[in-house]
């Protein structure tokens, strides 16, 4: 058995006195797509600032690759393959939607190579490429944010809330467009509110309440034992 991508073990978070995760345990295998399912407040955001070094852990392990990294940086994180689409998109609005993806080659990325992954996984932004990227769609900012993830190559990638505040429509279409990096052979950790559009695209789901995770399993057997906790904001 190969050892899993991610591998979170027995983690507990808290903002001040307050404990957000309640000994977190989660798996992600290499070159699979988990999605990590929840109502708000559930501790899954919490999670994620976890996972990517930006929120110390108050105990636990955090371990990518088999290699412990509960106290690396994330900019450290990010040289090693591990990459977060935050929730919100986080784009640069008074640049272009070229001049946000050039960006990527300060980090040693040939600009050529940052443009030819972006257009090739959305070629809208071949189409948008001189426009301001704050004058976008929500949709379209969702994909420069993704297409400048995936500009570092990333071992690991993980989607924070990838559907807020968008179209069902552009929705699907940013999903198909996850399957397809998936295939690449890319392992991706989805951490969605609204399920059923990334359970079409997972390998492998997992709900968290409580700031804990209390099921995993395949898609549709998490969808059929877990429906009252997964569905309760939006299908």
């Amino acid at each position: 058995m190969s050892v899993p991508i991610l591998e979170v073990c027995d983690v507990h978070a808290a903002y001040g006195r307050i404990e957000v995760l309640r000994g977190v345990d989660l798996s992600v295998p290499k070159g699979a797509v988990l999605a990590l399912l929840g109502p708000n407040g559930a501790g899954k955001s919490t999670l994620t600032r976890v996972i990517s070094g930006q929120k110390k852990p108050t105990s636990g392990d955090v371990h990518l690759g088999g290699v412990d990294v509960r106290d690396v940086r994330p900019e450290e994180l990010a040289r090693v393959g591990l990459c977060t689409v935050p929730e919100g998109r986080s784009v640069f609005a008074n640049l272009t939607v070229e001049e946000n993806l050039l960006l990527m080659s300060y980090a040693g990325v040939p600009a050529p190579a940052v443009l030819d992954t972006a257009f090739s996984y959305f070629p809208r932004l071949h189409e948008r490429r001189h426009q301001l990227a704050g004058t976008m769609s929500g949709g379209e900012q969702q994909m420069l944010a993704m297409s400048r993830a995936l500009a570092s190559d990333p071992a690991l990638l993980i989607l924070d809330e990838l559907s807020m505040g968008l179209a069902p429509l552009i929705v699907d279409e940013l999903y198909e467009t996850v399957a397809r990096i998936a295939s690449s052979g890319v392992s991706i950790l989805c951490i969605e509110q609204f399920a059923r559009t990334a359970l079409r695209v997972a390998d492998y789901a997992a709900v968290m309440s409580g700031g804990r995770v209390v099921a995993t399993g395949e898609p549709a057997e998490i969808l059929r034992s877990m429906s009252d906790v997964i569905l309760g904001g939006a299908a």
